[in-house]
């Protein structure tokens, strides 16, 4: 009888503390609302200089919506359409990626895409963008150019181009039309019956596209399937249930979403019969593996249904949900959390104890359990760590800066365009290499060029020499440090030699990607990827693979 009574006062008591918390959060809005209506309003009246309201207003929205998540946007009415793009994956444009180039100074064709206008009218990788129409494209930055191209489905242009490999000025006339980037660039029937496919983003119909593919590998003679997510960094959830939905029975659960608004909060299950339950299965992952990618390698874990190797995936673990504004803006928002099969949330970074200055990052200390289907651990709050972990083979210093740092002489760049100047076709991309002549030939061009890098062994070595010298270590190792800064000399061509084999392979992959776009680049990378081995090899194994989805021992 106590026990009613003090739970009928505590009930009593927190209605009014629950309304006053109501309260006090109304009038906080009201009140910040009504300042800041007023700040603008005497800006725009005494402020020295005219305001513009569209940049005023739009850097205090950015400042607002920047104090929460990365993932939590605004979209004008001029930018609803990169908005679309970014759900869909599909503009009106001519298809083609395009970059500045700090040498030539000018934006020109990083890659065209097969199939789509730029490729077809004969635009290629290094073409310099001089004018669209009759206006002048030189000088002008990334996005001005990219504006340019797009524009309404079945509108025509003139691009002028330079080809810096031949000197060659060329006019061409593209016609624009809707571009839907290939959600998966390449899917093949790899060694010992083992389907191989890349899905690189979840838009729209990126399932269809998917089970079509399994179904061809399947017809192909298929027995075992490698799911490439790496470098996946989501899109669609509904597309993510779908395709876990190939693989798992009707009526299971996949990822549920909870947030503020109960109205919201929503079950996501399978709807169909599956295609297969039984194909063993392995999917990649990354650090770069985010969001739906997280929830169909996540799921397919949770589940037993799939062995997830690689690297611990880049752990997103949020929803976000869009609401149209007044004059046709939108909002991008985070609206919940997704959980999936075994309950856990992957979320790694919480942005409210970011907010309060604490650890926004989990410790591995403090990471629950849950289990899989079969009572196999894994954690929650920092991503999918795979069931095997396999890292990648890392690039060298002189690598990165020659394959992906932009490098100001361009050296990969003229290098590969000029090889397709003077090559009118390749071999296959599971064929093709580059012999040692034309390494050779590279490493020369490299010399030549004025190509430079930072060392980083003489950097590490000189800021411990400078903290010897303040310790008054410096003396007494002089000798040794002289040795060493002999030894860690910089030396480009030494670099080019000793790094020879992992240089050469990048430099065929991104020859191969000029004559055979996409699809060829994956396909020919996919010789020398450590992981996808990995993945072959396991398999391979049918013992080891049962083995690492086997039901956890149970404790005694």
């Amino acid at each position: 009888m106590k026990k009613r009574v003090l739970f009928y006062m505590l009930a009593v008591f927190c209605l009014p503390m629950a309304a006053q918390n109501t309260k006090n959060h109304n009038f906080e809005v009201a009140k910040n609302l009504e300042v800041f209506n007023a700040i603008y309003k005497n800006l725009d009246l005494m402020y020295v200089d005219k305001l513009s309201a569209d940049t005023v207003v739009g850097t205090a929205i950015e400042a607002m919506l920047s104090s929460l998540d990365p993932y939590t946007e605004y979209y004008s009415d001029a930018q609803s359409k990169d908005l679309k793009m970014m759900v869909t994956g599909k503009y009106a444009g001519v298809g083609a990626l395009i970059r500045y180039s700090p040498k030539y100074k000018n934006v020109f064709i990083e890659e065209p895409y097969e199939h789509m206008p730029a490729a077809e009218a004969g635009l290629r990788k290094g073409d310099l963008v001089l004018a669209i129409d009759k206006e002048s494209m030189e000088g002008k930055q990334t996005s001005y150019v990219s504006d340019k191209l797009r524009g309404d489905a079945g509108t025509s242009f003139v691009i002028t181009v330079r080809r810096p490999s031949t000197g060659k000025v060329l006019k061409l006339r593209l016609t624009r039309r809707a571009i839907k980037l290939p959600s998966i660039p390449y899917y093949g029937l790899q060694n010992n019956g083992i389907g191989y496919i890349n899905l690189n983003q979840f838009t729209e119909n990126c399932a269809q596209d998917f089970r079509n593919a399994f179904i061809d590998l399947k017809q192909q003679g298929a027995k075992k399937l490698v799911i490439d997510l790496r470098n996946n960094g989501g899109g669609l959830e509904s597309e993510a249930v779908d395709i876990v939905n190939l693989f798992v029975p009707k009526g299971v659960t996949v990822v549920s979403n909870r947030g503020k608004l109960p109205r919201l909060n929503h079950a996501y299950q399978t709807k169909n019969e599956p295609l297969d339950t039984l194909m063993p299965i392995v999917v990649l992952v990354n650090g770069n593996t985010a969001s739906a990618s997280e929830i169909t390698s996540g799921a397919l874990q949770d589940l037993d249904r799939a062995v997830v190797m690689g690297t611990k995936t880049f752990g997103k673990g949020l929803v976000q949900m869009t609401v149209d504004l007044p004059y046709h803006g939108n909002l991008k928002l985070t609206s919940q959390k997704y959980y999936i099969p075994s309950g856990r949330c992957i979320q790694a970074i919480n942005y409210n104890r970011r907010r309060m200055g604490g650890d926004a990052q989990t410790p591995d200390s403090l990471l629950r359990v849950f289990h899989t289907r079969n009572g196999r651990e894994v954690r929650d709050g920092g991503g999918i760590q795979p069931d095997v972990e396999v890292k990648p083979d890392t690039a060298s210093n002189i690598q990165s800066y020659l394959m992906t740092v932009v490098d100001s002489t361009e050296t990969v760049l003229d290098y590969v365009t000029h090889y397709r100047a003077t090559h009118d076709k390749i071999a296959e991309p599971s064929a093709f290499e580059l012999s040692d002549a034309d390494y050779e030939a590279f490493k020369k061009h490299v010399l030549s060029s004025g190509f430079k890098y930072d060392g980083v062994s003489e950097k590490i070595l000189a800021e411990l020499k400078k903290t010897a010298v303040f310790e008054g270590y410096y003396d007494g190792a002089k000798a040794e440090f002289t040795a060493l800064e002999q030894k860690l000399k910089h030396n480009v061509a030494k670099d080019l030699d000793y790094n020879r084999e992992r240089i050469m392979q990048a430099l065929a992959g991104d020859i191969v990607t000029m004559y055979y776009y996409q699809r060829g680049g994956v396909e020919y990378s996919l010789k020398h990827d450590k992981q996808m081995k990995a993945a072959e090899t396991l398999l391979n194994n049918e013992d080891a693979y049962r083995k690492v989805l086997a039901p956890a021992k149970k404790r005694k």
